[in-house]
Formats: C-alpha cells, structure tokens, sequence
C-alpha cells in the first residue's frame, strides 16, 4: 500500500473522466486530472503536461507576436504533487528584440518547477536557412506501441504511441500525440500543446525496466528554431547512463512538418531497493 506524503491529496481524488490534462480554478491556479498523472509515483503529476502548461502561462503572460519561445529551460525542484498548482510569471530580461520571462510552479506553498523562456525576435531568414536534421518517417509507418505495458499512470495512458520497431535499448525513435486537450474550456497554443508531450522522450529508448532501476529526470531544456505544430511529436532519442548514477537524455524534436529542434534531460540514475538484492 503507497503511504501518501503530508499535504498530498489521495490520487483515487482526481478527475478520470475529463478530455483535458488541466481544469482552471482562477487566473492562476490550475487542478491537474488523472489524465496528468505521473509513470514514477501515482500522487505526482507527470512533467510533460506541467510543461505544457507553465509554457501556456508563459504565451500568455506576455504574448509577443514580433517574438517567439526558442528556448525553454525547466528545473524540477522536487515531487510536484497531483494538487492544484498554481503559476506566477514575471519578466527577467526584457528587450525589443531579446527577452528572457521566468514561470514558477508551487504547489501547497512549495515551488516545484522553475522555468525560464528566451524569447527571440522574428525575421526572415529564409535565404539562408539549413543544416536541418534528417526527417523521421511518417507515424503511420511506425506500428502501434502500448505504452502502458512498460510505465504506469494516467498520463502515458492518455497517449497514442508509434514505435520504430528497429529501437533498441538506448536509442530510438517515436511518435507520440495526446488524446487529451491541455486545459479544459480554454485554448492551447500549437507551441504549448507541443510542449506538453516532450518531456516523455525519457520514455522512448529506455536502457533499463524502470521496475527496476529508476531514471527520472531533474530538469528540461528546449531548444527550437522554428515553431511546432500541435498533434503528432517525433523524438528521435539517445540515452546515456554514466558510471556514477548520472545519465543524459537527448533528443531531435520533430513535427509532421520536419525537424523541429532538440531536447536535453539530466537524469539521476538508482537501482530500486526491492530490485537490488
């Protein structure tokens, strides 16, 4: 039996039966549902749709249209409760044509996740754009991958999944795309929905069973030189495990449209106690 941390509320409180990751409760304040539900534990929220999330507080809190998000750095300060969270923003750098915004999470009292976004100004670059990445094939050349076989909890259960079935252990590819809007009744950029699924390239190419080494991963960095489109997320993804309990996952990021970017996660990697001896 899970024994519930002080303040956590029972996971068996959240809502299953919404179409959304989230319920606004006022300007701030954000009620996740079952469907954010975190794979590690059952009482915490899964980072991918918090960073969906923070992102649409970012776009709205400042909604620049001669700027776009580029970059996007999230550090996870801890469990980040399945309770209602709530999100203050504020400007660190502003400029013309170079800004940087910070997001804070809190749940209970306690910050959870600090993020802070680059916002570059918008031109036309097209005469000397290149160097993209190779395209990754189209989902529907990839079969169909049960997620829910290998990781646990409401997100990754919210989730369609294609596998390239030539992934090993380490490196792989993906695509992934929610059945679940981000926030219930109000509108989600293409850019924060995008988000919303990129933190699960710690689930693509998997090196151990996660029942039996853990590997969560304690911080997010985005990169994007071009906007997303919401729907089907590619991950083209390698993990490292280091020989000291560090690992590093890295990701190309890709849309049905091409190559997106990239994405970076530190991971802290244990044997689980139960699996040790």
């Amino acid at each position: 039996m899970t024994t519930l941390p002080d303040g956590v509320p029972d996971p068996g409180e959240l809502d299953a039966d919404s179409g959304s990751y989230y319920r606004r409760l006022d300007e701030h304040t954000y009620q996740p549902t079952l469907h954010a539900q975190g794979a590690w534990q059952p009482f915490e929220q899964h980072m991918a749709p918090v960073s969906g999330l923070i992102a649409h507080c970012l776009e709205t809190f400042n909604g620049r249209e001669d700027m776009q998000l580029s970059r996007v750095t999230y550090e996870i300060l801890g469990m980040i409760p399945a309770a209602p969270s709530t999100i203050q923003c504020r400007t660190i750098r502003p400029g013309r044509t170079i800004e940087l915004d910070e997001a804070v999470m809190s749940v209970n009292g306690r910050d959870v996740v600090r993020a802070t976004g680059w916002r570059l100004s918008k031109q036309d670059t097209s005469s000397v754009s290149g160097g993209f990445p190779q395209p990754l094939p189209d989902p529907q050349t990839f079969p169909v991958w049960d997620g829910t076989r290998l990781w646990g909890g409401g997100y990754i259960a919210s989730l369609d999944f294609r596998a390239d079935p030539d992934s090993v252990p380490g490196s792989g590819r993906m695509w992934i795309k929610p059945r679940k809007s981000l926030i219930e009744n109000t509108p989600a950029s293409d850019l924060a929905s995008y988000i919303g699924i990129v933190d699960t390239a710690n689930g693509v190419a998997t090196r151990e069973h996660p029942g039996e080494w853990m590997f969560p991963n304690l911080d997010l960095t985005i990169h994007m030189f071009r906007a997303p489109s919401a729907g089907w997320v590619g991950f083209d993804t390698d993990v490292v495990f280091g020989h000291s309990g560090v690992g590093l996952t890295s990701s190309v990021l890709y849309d049905v449209h091409g190559a997106v970017g990239r994405a970076e996660q530190i991971l802290t990697v244990r044997q689980i106690p139960s699996s040790a001896g």
